[in-house]
C-alpha cells in the first residue's frame, strides 16, 4: 500500500482595486463540527457541519445551527415569523452596482385594469431602454403567478400577498441597480401603498393606466370580461370588485378621445420621466 501525505492547498485572498475601500483582510473560513443535542429517536447525537470565521459565534435555536458573525451578533432580530435573523452587508452595494450599470434602480409600477395595455406598455418601454443599453425586467402579474405566486387564489387576502411579494422581489432588482418594471391590476391602494414604503423617495413610480372600463371591456384581449359578465369569474376587478386608481402617481396616462397613445409614445412619456430624475445615469 502506498501512503500519500496530502498537503492542503494554500488559500488567500487576491487584493483589488474596484475604486471602492475593501475593508480589511477577510479571514479564511474553517470548517468545523458540532454537536447537536441528542435526538429522541437515537443513542448518538448528530454532528452537523457548520462553516464559520475567526470572529464567528454559533447559536443553537431549537436545535438548529446559525453561524453569527460577533460583530453582529448583537444585531439579532425577528422579522415575521422567522427569528434571530442577522441582514449580513456587503463590500459591494447598491451605489457600485449602479456605477457599473450606468444607471439608478428604480420600480416603474404600472397599474390599471385588466386590458388598460400595462403588460404592451411595459414591453414597449423594456424594448425602448435596451436600446439605450439600460438593463431593465419585467415582472407581469400573469408571469409571476406561473411561478412564485402559483399558491394564491384571487381571494383578497391572496391578492394582498401577491402584491407584498412582487413588491419584495422587484425592491431586489432595484438594490441590484436594474430598472424594474412591474405590470400588475394591483387594484388597491394600501397594497400599492406599501410596496412604495420599501423603497426610498422616488425610486417608486406609480404608472396609471388612466384607461375607463369601457374601453378596457371593448378590448378584452382574454375574454375576461365576457366570463365576468357572465358570472363565471367571481370578483372580477372593476365588475364586482373595486379598482381604486391612485391619488398621486408619477405619471397618468389617459386615452386620447376614444383612442390611446401608442404603446411606443407611452414608453416615450415614461423614458422622459426617467431622464428627467436622473435615473439613466449612474
Amino acid at each position: 500500500m502506498v501512503t500519500l501525505n496530502t498537503v492542503p492547498p494554500s488559500i488567500s485572498c487576491c487584493s483589488f482595486s474596484s475604486g471602492f475601500d475593501a475593508g480589511p483582510p477577510v479571514p479564511v473560513p474553517k470548517i468545523g463540527f458540532f454537536k447537536l443535542p441528542r435526538s429522541n429517536g437515537g443513542n448518538h447525537a448528530k454532528l452537523s457541519l457548520v462553516q464559520a470565521t475567526e470572529e464567528s459565534t454559533v447559536a443553537t435555536t431549537n436545535g438548529r445551527v446559525a453561524a453569527v458573525s460577533g460583530e453582529n451578533a448583537h444585531q439579532m432580530a425577528t422579522n415575521g415569523k422567522a427569528g434571530n435573523i442577522v441582514w449580513h452587508k456587503s463590500s459591494v452595494d447598491k451605489v457600485h452596482r449602479q456605477e457599473l450599470l450606468q444607471q439608478k434602480g428604480c420600480i416603474i409600477w404600472i397599474t390599471g385594469l385588466s386590458g388598460s395595455g400595462k403588460s404592451t406598455l411595459a414591453c414597449a418601454l423594456c424594448h425602448a431602454l435596451y436600446s439605450k443599453g439600460k438593463l431593465t425586467y419585467i415582472l407581469d402579474g400573469d408571469n409571476v403567478r406561473h411561478g412564485l405566486n402559483r399558491d394564491l387564489t384571487f381571494k383578497a387576502e391572496d391578492r394582498a400577498e401577491n402584491i407584498r411579494r412582487i413588491g419584495e422581489v422587484a425592491k431586489l432588482f432595484v438594490d441590484a441597480g436594474i430598472i424594474c418594471i412591474v405590470s400588475v391590476i394591483s387594484p388597491y391602494r394600501r397594497d400599492r401603498d406599501a410596496c412604495r414604503a420599501l423603497l426610498p423617495d422616488g425610486d417608486f413610480i406609480e404608472v396609471f393606466m388612466d384607461v375607463p372600463i369601457e374601453i378596457c371591456e371593448a378590448r378584452d384581449p382574454k375574454g375576461l370580461y365576457k366570463l365576468a359578465r357572465a358570472g363565471k369569474i367571481k370578483g372580477f376587478t372593476g365588475i364586482d370588485d373595486p379598482y381604486e386608481p391612485p391619488l398621486n402617481c408619477e405619471l397618468a396616462l389617459p386615452p386620447k378621445g376614444n383612442s390611446c397613445a401608442s404603446p411606443c409614445e407611452m414608453a416615450e412619456t415614461v423614458i422622459s420621466y426617467l431622464e428627467e430624475k436622473g435615473y439613466l445615469h449612474a
